[in-house]
């Protein structure tokens, strides 16, 4: 899969993918993403890529011009159907699901916006949906640039160490994740819960399925509500508010 960023800032963007298992994959040739700043698409001495708002107000707005033609030479670089992709406040809110969708696409732009935003006839001409990583304003759309390339590199084959630490991992099955433990067995007095040592399978994974049900009840009870549940995991649900009622 290729991915482009158009950026004023593309330093930040390649700095912060060379760490980690996204760093290893691009390595690997995984994927690729490729910077496009719009300051190399002037012609002026300034590299000039704000203005004033119309209107009056405070701040600057990017202008159309060199974002669109570094919009078009990150397109030349893609496949057909790639997708063109404005990161702002207003947008639509980023989820797992969005980042599994994206991953089976044959490559997409990541368009960061800077200052007040972009002139909105950018946004209605040269873009094809608009995300936002959540309900707050941010410096610009570097960052949530970023949490997306990582959320989709991780579902690409050959990123993560197994296949199956994708499939596991919160919001997979429209649940938070359950609790993680590790070496030392016991620490200051309180020890891995019994199941986890046991080598019943059966009973780990109901146990991890019912603490996944009720962490999500308890942190973001929305997500049960649209995901819906098995009566299965009802029951196991009512097992957890009932452990918890008795503690």
């Amino acid at each position: 899969m290729r991915i482009a960023v158009v950026s004023l800032f593309p330093q930040m963007i390649r700095e912060a993918l060379n760490i980690g298992v996204v760093g290893r994959a691009l390595e690997r040739g995984v994927f690729q993403v490729d910077c496009f700043d719009p300051r190399q698409y002037t012609d002026d001495p300034h590299r000039t890529v704000d203005d004033r708002p119309y209107g009056g107000g405070p701040g600057m707005v990017l202008k159309v011009e060199p974002m669109r033609s570094a919009l078009r030479d990150a397109m030349k670089g893609l496949p057909p159907g790639s997708r063109r992709i404005y990161l702002g406040a207003d947008g639509r809110r980023f989820e797992q699901s969005m980042a599994r969708e994206a991953c089976a696409w044959p490559g997409l732009v990541l368009i960061a916006g800077r200052y007040e935003g972009i002139d909105e006839r950018f946004i209605e001409q040269d873009v094809d949906e608009q995300w936002s990583i959540g309900d707050y304003v941010l410096s610009g759309g570097e960052l949530p640039a970023l949490v997306i390339i990582d959320a989709i590199a991780r579902l690409m084959p050959g990123t993560l160490g197994s296949a199956e630490s994708a499939l596991q991992e919160s919001y997979s099955d429209g649940l938070v994740d359950w609790p993680h433990y590790t070496r030392p067995q016991a620490l200051d007095g309180h020890e891995v819960p019994a199941v986890l040592t046991s080598g019943d399978h059966a009973a780990i994974y109901r146990w991890r399925l019912r603490q996944a049900l009720g962490r999500t009840w308890l942190r973001r009870p929305e997500l049960l509500e649209q995901r819906g549940m098995s009566d299965e995991e009802r029951e196991l649900l009512e097992e957890f508010k009932n452990e918890r009622a008795r503690l």
